[in-house]
């Protein structure tokens, strides 16, 4: 059986590959890419497929860099463990990664990225202070009667996303600096592609920073404890990434412009991570500009020395925004400010299960509301003792909606700038108004093999809030929202719905990693009734929505390229 599955999963790796560049190649000619420079893309994609054929059956080599984290694996949505060889010698780290599901943050640099003296090109092997990274990503996607649209039907759009990474250290030290660029393009799509989907030829890091190694001297396994100061754009994960994330599966990522001041490091028992920026608008054909009216900021801890058993990271974010008049929504429109204290933790307890916790609670006010709201996410797991490394996992994640659209008071609890494809597969649910039980088991027959299985129910925390990403009701600068995914009255109910997820992944390289995943959400009393009470032939004008029975169906197959 997993021979079977091997050798499918190899077939359709091929086939995507060959699609994306036969796609790449047909639309390259007609893609405009308005006030942003144009390159050369066919090319691009040859030149991956040849470098990766000559390097498909070589192994990547660690990297010797006990600082960084690039070595290990994005847990993006939980990735296989990356094919490489085992460290010869003890970590001194104090630092352990969750186990629970896609909770740990992408490193800094990026996974793909590389020092180039760690390549394998012998003429490269002195060269320790230049970091290098090229990464493409080819994802294919069927979706049926998706609840996010107001229109019923199939949709097929491919997506691709390209980066590159150029950093230099040590060699200018304190100074370093680093760039990554990235171009997301959507075709095939049924309808008008948003910033989620496209931002062509642009910058998410572009950045300075000083760095003083060992400013605050070591801790007691003798890791060094660094200051880094960085200035400029950048693109990074914190804490369990609910609330500042890259956003992977996303093909548009989040970046933001200000600056981050970290006292420590991972490897050290303890790190302080300070931060002001504004994010940045992703505009599609443009260059991206940080959002003047938009502060983010906030202070996250890092405890672990006791990290064999627990973790813990307490913090506050909070948000200030200034009414723009030429706001796209009307929460653009507001003054708002929201302060969030919380904390999470997360350890082991023994060799009996493992944890995650987390609680936070919102504070401040939106236009002429009072803003306070509350989130909380509770996991526990066991991983049993087989070569399969077979793991169930229990979630509930509870957020709280608006109990009455007429008081004076907003309950609905801001996510800030989190990921949300865990919440729901098919991106129907956000950490918004929102009760959520899920249960998931997961094992690897081998090490390039892995399967998943899911299953989750959703309930909104209140029936008079909205359900976030549905019925065009999102909040990219594209679409408008027609107001049809909130019942003021409560009338509509709160079951929103359950649905099945499964993935299979499969990594034939190091260098080259693949998922196929399906998902069926079946509609509860929520979603059916908003669909009846917003369709044609209900309201008699446009927009409307096509009457279905609100079940949706939804198929992807991905490939992730690392060159290097």
């Amino acid at each position: 059986m997993v021979k079977f599955f091997e050798m499918s999963l190899k077939l359709l790796l091929h086939v995507a590959v060959a699609g994306a560049i036969a796609s790449g190649s047909a639309r390259a000619s007609t893609e405009t890419a308005g006030d942003k420079k144009f390159l050369d893309f066919q090319a691009m994609q040859q030149n991956v497929v040849q470098l990766v054929q000559q390097m498909s059956d070589e192994t990547a080599k660690p990297s010797t860099d006990n600082s960084a984290t690039r070595s290990k694996p994005l847990d993006q949505e939980k990735s296989l463990p990356a094919i490489v060889p085992k460290a010869s010698n003890q970590s001194t780290s104090y630092h352990r990664r969750s186990n629970s599901y896609a909770t740990n943050p992408d490193s800094d640099p990026p996974r793909y990225v590389r020092r180039l003296s760690d390549i394998g090109v012998e003429a490269f092997k002195d060269i320790t202070w230049l970091d290098i990274g090229f990464e493409s990503r080819m994802r294919y996607e069927h979706r049926h009667n998706d609840i996010r649209r107001i229109e019923g039907g199939n949709d097929d759009p491919f997506f691709l996303r390209n980066r590159a990474w150029i950093g230099i250290r040590d060699i200018l030290d304190p100074f370093r600096f680093a760039v990554e660029f990235q171009d997301s393009r959507v075709y095939n799509n049924r309808f008008v592609s948003t910033d989620q989907e496209r931002n062509e030829f642009d910058l998410i890091n572009a950045y300075g920073e000083l760095y003083f190694k060992s400013a605050l001297g070591a801790d007691d396994r003798g890791n060094n404890r660094p200051i880094r100061f960085r200035v400029g754009r950048f693109a990074y994960e914190a804490t369990d990434r609910r609330f500042i994330a890259r956003n992977e599966w996303r093909n548009t990522t989040n970046s933001f412009e200000g600056f981050r001041l970290n006292l420590g490091r991972e490897a050290n028992d303890w790190e302080l991570d300070l931060f002001g920026m504004q994010p940045v608008r992703r505009l599609q054909t443009r260059f991206d500009e940080a959002n003047d009216h938009l502060w983010t900021f906030g202070a996250i801890a890092t405890w672990r020395r006791w990290s064999d058993i627990i973790t813990i990271q307490p913090y506050y974010l909070g948000q200030k925004q200034t009414a723009d008049p030429n706001g796209f929504t009307a929460t653009n429109k507001l003054d708002r400010e929201i302060h969030m204290p919380g904390f999470r933790a997360y350890g082991n307890v023994g060799s009996w299960f493992d944890y995650d916790v987390s609680y936070n609670h919102q504070l401040g006010f939106s236009g002429p509301r009072r803003q306070d709201a509350q989130g909380y996410t509770v996991e526990v797991g066991k991983t049993f003792n087989h070569s399969w490394k077979p793991r169930l996992g229990l979630f509930y994640g509870y957020a709280s909606g608006d109990k009455d659209p007429n008081d004076n008071v907003d309950n609905r609890f801001d996510r800030f700038f989190g990921f949300a494809r865990p919440w729901s597969a098919d991106h129907y649910v956000i950490y918004e108004n929102l009760k959520a039980p899920k249960i998931r088991f997961e094992f690897s027959p081998t090490q390039k093999l892995g399967f998943e299985l899911g299953y989750g129910g959703y309930w909104l925390a209140s029936s008079t809030d909205r359900m976030f990403d549905t019925l065009d009701g999102n909040i990219s600068n594209t679409i408008k929202d027609p107001g049809f995914n909130r019942d003021r009255t409560g009338k509509s109910g709160d079951f929103a719905g359950h649905s099945f997820e499964g993935r299979i992944r499969y990594q034939p390289t190091s260098r080259i990693s693949t998922i196929l995943g399906y998902t069926h959400f079946t509609a509860g009393e929520f979603v059916k009734n908003r669909i009846a009470a917003t369709s044609c032939a209900v309201l008699n004008k446009e927009p409307c929505t096509d009457q279905r029975s609100g079940d949706t169906d939804f198929i992807y197959f991905e490939v992730l390229i690392s060159l290097l």
